[in-house]
């Protein structure tokens, strides 16, 4: 597996952060205590007259729709104009659908587009057609999107809201990270494209099993797509989800099996915050800390999250990946402290392809932020192939959103980061240098002492690594620990980006994945 890094001019950034914190902001409404919503029986007449509905009937529109000319939605009318008033329309006695379903009205800041619902009751689908009893006082207002309830009415685990973004709360209750239908030149200097879910057609299978069908539509590209969702509590939800897309324009960068997330700093900005996390006092804040990639070779690979410099993609190239996703790996509380947001609980987004997903990249955008409630990572899949008007692309794959670390095997992963001033810890600092530290555990190196032959495999640029050294962590069982200084810049002088691979093996065996650390300074 290859990595490079790309820095783009990016004048499309506010657009991008602007969808980003109203999608969080809408976060902090739904996770707000108290926030719980009623449920009840539909209305006779919320649900129209049966329309017949199937996966080729689907297909069949989507087909249709990337035949003709992109038209732009209008905005709705009775789109909420601020937060107050899309919260007092989401939440309080009003009537739901199929006993667990709740919708969000449109909103300017949020999701200003009207959508389409229905609700399938075997080969047919009957769409809601009146909403009078779907928000708080009878308000009339448009649909969104929705959300699933808990069988108690406690809290919503699944939603979809906002251009082709959904989410669940995964294992233990707690909403962060976000999935979404497609992502269209995300990163690129010449803007990023979002297509929009237009229409949804439900189907509650039994309990937590939905079955939701939408149909994607934007300028590029219009889609269709089913996602099978099975809610687990012990372990989290799955989704599998095909779609099958018509393009109606060239795309530069198509981002299949899009996440976005958010990084601010963890426990390796402590000594170089950069940029400046300000007077915050909590030890670490993020939603994801790192993205994981197991390869269509088998190499596993760790790269820890940045709060970018500036706004970079970084492309790491396979051919027919196993599985890639942005984890939170760190989940002990004392090391967030914050028990309104519960970093510690924010579950992990792993992707399976369930066909051959062919040759491609793993794409990985980061961008600056210097607060909590801005989206500012993301991660896809480009194919390598170019995508061009008239094409139509079929894929599959498994969404699974777990507390657990997916990417863990036989061989040990990175479970700690560290970073502070090179040499000798009673010497002074060397200008232009750093330690890096970084600790790794797992059954592979269970029982292994400095008489294994183990060794730290690292890899720079000529001249970076002053010193490496790796060695068991004194009173643990199965944990390593590798420690490099190495020279960012000569003394007086800028750095440039670079990166840092390493890993421990044992002859010629891995014991460890892949760790890439980035560096821009």
């Amino acid at each position: 597996m290859t990595e490079n890094a790309e820095i783009p001019f990016f004048p499309a950034a506010m657009n991008r952060r602007e969808a980003a914190a109203g999608l969080l902001g809408l976060a902090a409404l739904l996770t707000a205590p108290g926030a719980l919503a009623a449920t009840g029986a539909p209305a006779p007449r919320m649900l129209g007259k049966p329309e017949p509905f199937s996966w080729d009937r689907l297909v069949a529109m989507a087909r249709k729709s990337g035949a003709r000319a992109y038209v732009q939605p209008p905005v709705s009318p009775l789109a909420a104009k601020d937060f107050d008033t899309l919260a007092r329309l989401t939440y309080g006695d009003a009537s739901a659908v199929a006993d667990v379903i709740r919708f969000f009205p449109t909103a300017l800041a949020v999701a200003p587009y009207k959508v389409e619902v229905a609700i399938i009751e075997g080969a047919s689908a009957r769409p809601v057609v009146d909403t009078s009893s779907l928000f708080v006082d009878g308000t009339k207002a448009d649909i969104a999107g929705f959300r699933v309830m808990a069988a108690d009415g406690h809290a919503d685990w699944l939603s979809f809201m906002g251009a082709s973004y959904f989410r669940t709360s995964g294992a233990r209750d707690q909403f962060g990270i976000s999935a979404r239908g497609l992502a269209i030149d995300t990163g690129l200097a010449s803007g990023e494209e979002f297509p929009v879910f237009t229409h949804f057609w439900i189907e509650h299978v039994e309990a937590d099993h939905f079955v939701i069908y939408a149909l994607l539509d934007g300028p590029s590209v219009a889609g269709a797509y089913r996602i099978d969702t099975n809610g687990r509590p012990e372990s989290g939800v799955i989704q599998d989800i095909k779609a099958q897309l018509f393009f109606r324009k060239d795309v530069k960068q198509l981002g299949l099996a899009a996440m976005s997330s958010m990084f601010w700093y963890d426990q390796s900005s402590r000594a170089y915050p950069r940029p400046p996390r300000g007077p915050d006092w909590r030890p670490e804040v993020h939603d994801s800390d790192g993205l994981a990639i197991r390869s269509g070779n088998g190499e596993q690979v760790w790269r820890p999250l940045e709060n970018a410099l500036s706004p970079t993609t970084f492309s790491f190239t396979d051919d027919s990946p196993k599985g890639f996703g942005l984890l939170q790996r760190d989940q002990n509380f004392d090391h967030y402290q914050d028990d309104g947001s519960w970093y510690d609980k924010r579950p992990s987004l792993w992707i399976e392809p369930t066909n051959d997903w062919g040759k491609g990249a793993v794409k990985l955008y980061e961008m600056p932020t210097n607060n909590e409630n801005q989206d500012n990572i993301a991660a896809f899949w480009t194919p390598a192939k170019p995508v061009r008007a008239g094409d139509e692309l079929a894929y599959g794959y498994r969404l699974s959103w777990t507390n657990a670390d997916p990417s863990q095997s036989a061989i040990a992963r990175c479970v700690d980061d560290f970073m502070g001033k090179a040499g000798l810890a009673d010497a002074p600092a060397i200008d232009g240098a750093r330690k890096v530290v970084f600790d790794f555990a797992g059954p592979a190196l269970a029982g292994l002492d400095r008489s294994s032959g183990v060794d730290l495999v690292a890899e720079a640029p000529e001249g970076v690594i002053m010193s490496r050294e790796c060695f068991p962590v004194a009173g643990t069982r199965d944990r390593w620990r590798a420690k490099l200084d190495i020279r960012l810049a000569k003394p007086g002088e800028a750095g440039t980006p670079m990166d840092l691979r390493l890993f421990l093996r044992r002859g010629d065996a891995a014991l460890t994945e892949t760790v890439i650390k980035a560096f821009n300074v």
